[in-house]
């Protein structure tokens, strides 16, 4: 049952409901937490949302990928927080609160996998499940300290999941140690489809890394040394930075990958949750009522240049990276914002990140978070992105960095 003492502010006090769980497995001994859109047989799903959550009802059927965890042997202790509708980056719920960063207090925890990381941060659990569609999972595993992957888009289940943007929904999890990250990764990855080359090419993307500030690029050195150190027996270099190949990997401006990615997400949001926004009006927090009412309006023109968009890019992606092409690249644009931030500077702070995030959400492709750097006493991540299909590969490349 999920802690009595709950000093990340993660689990929803639900009544405890038993979830049994095999009593060996690969991941005999670990315990978890799952975001509140997936289904747990004895549980509502209440999406972050009072009005969503009271027309649950008491779910009968647990989301295959849950089922997978527990039959690996892994024990559920309970339901974590979720940004509102998963629609958000803040790690903020208007109506059940704010999840604690266990790595930096004073910061926000990132969303929409608030409760997921901060209950990680703070050990309260071994991993946690979450979702990723433009960053809920990458964001809050850089401000917290944490490994996290966005998989590859459809690799791992999401039946019995609330949907946001089903065509960049992924479902995604947390540790804070890779041994961990790749028992799990084993479980629910399988063998890769496409594995990475024999040889692996790390590529450093230009274009991404000039959005950063000087000092962040500063906090990320360590981290790219420590890469660099492990160059001769990943790619056959000499171990320098200069081993990184550098290229753009948007030729036609990331600008252009920003409004693609926020147009195909909003039109695919509203078409989720609008009829229900329509009908019956919930309580909803500004930030994502606004974003709601931004994503009604997207055009039928908007949607369908995003889609082409989106195509053109992800078959140049493809083209760079080959099967054994690795971006190297900031998983976001800073340490987590203070948490007494204003609205205004939040926002500002999301369209930054989106901005990084969005390469791996309109390609597919799968994207893994290392916390390898650090900056004001902040955790900050650096991130490995391959190609469709080679996500174990990634968590194994992880590993040996």
């Amino acid at each position: 049952m999920p802690p009595l003492n709950d000093p990340a502010r993660a689990f929803i006090p639900y009544p405890d409901s038993p979830v049994p769980h095999a009593g060996t497995g690969p991941l005999c001994g670990l315990a978890f937490a799952v975001k509140d859109l997936f289904d747990v047989a004895g549980y509502p799903t209440g999406g972050g949302n009072p009005f969503v959550l009271a027309r649950s009802g008491i779910k009968t059927r647990t989301a295959p990928t849950v089922q997978r965890l527990l039959d690996a042997g892994a024990r559920f202790v309970g339901k974590v927080v979720t940004d509102e509708f998963a629609f958000s980056m803040n790690g903020s719920n208007v109506h059940f609160g704010a999840p604690v960063n266990g790595a930096a207090p004073d910061r926000i925890s990132g969303g929409s996998s608030s409760g997921s990381a901060a209950a990680v941060s703070h050990r309260l659990v071994d991993f946690a499940l979450g979702t990723d569609t433009g960053g809920s999972v990458r964001a809050p595993a850089s401000h917290c300290g944490l490994y996290g992957i966005r998989p590859t888009h459809g690799r791992v289940s999401l039946a019995g999941v609330m949907d946001l943007s089903p065509s960049l929904d992924t479902c995604g999890w947390f540790s804070r140690d890779v041994r961990t990250f790749t028992r799990i990764a084993e479980v629910l990855l399988g063998d890769d489809p496409k594995p990475l080359g024999g040889r692996i090419r790390l590529l450093k993307p230009r274009d991404v890394w000039s959005l950063l500030a000087e000092p962040v690029c500063a906090a990320l050195a360590e981290g790219l040394a420590r890469i660099a150190a492990r160059l001769p027996e990943i790619t056959g270099g000499k171990g320098t930075m200069d081993d990184l190949a550098a290229l753009d990997v948007a030729p036609d401006g990331i600008d252009e990958l920003y409004w693609a990615f926020r147009y195909i997400q909003g039109r695919e949001a509203w078409n989720s949750d609008g009829d229900l926004i329509q009908h019956y009006q919930p309580p909803m927090g500004p930030d994502v009522a606004t974003r709601f009412a931004w994503s009604s309006a997207v055009t039928d023109e908007q949607f369908a240049g995003a889609t082409r968009v989106r195509e053109k890019f992800s078959r140049q992606l493809a083209d760079v990276l080959g099967d054994d092409g690795v971006l190297v690249l900031p998983s976001m644009p800073d340490i987590a914002p203070l948490r007494n931030e204003g609205e205004a500077a939040l926002e500002s702070y999301r369209a930054r990140a989106v901005q990084m995030l969005c390469l791996a959400g309109l390609a597919g492709f799968p994207q893994l978070s290392l916390p390898l750097g650090r900056r004001l006493g902040a955790p900050l991540g650096l991130s490995l992105l391959g190609p469709a299909g080679s996500d174990l590969g990634l968590v194994r490349l992880a590993a040996r960095i």
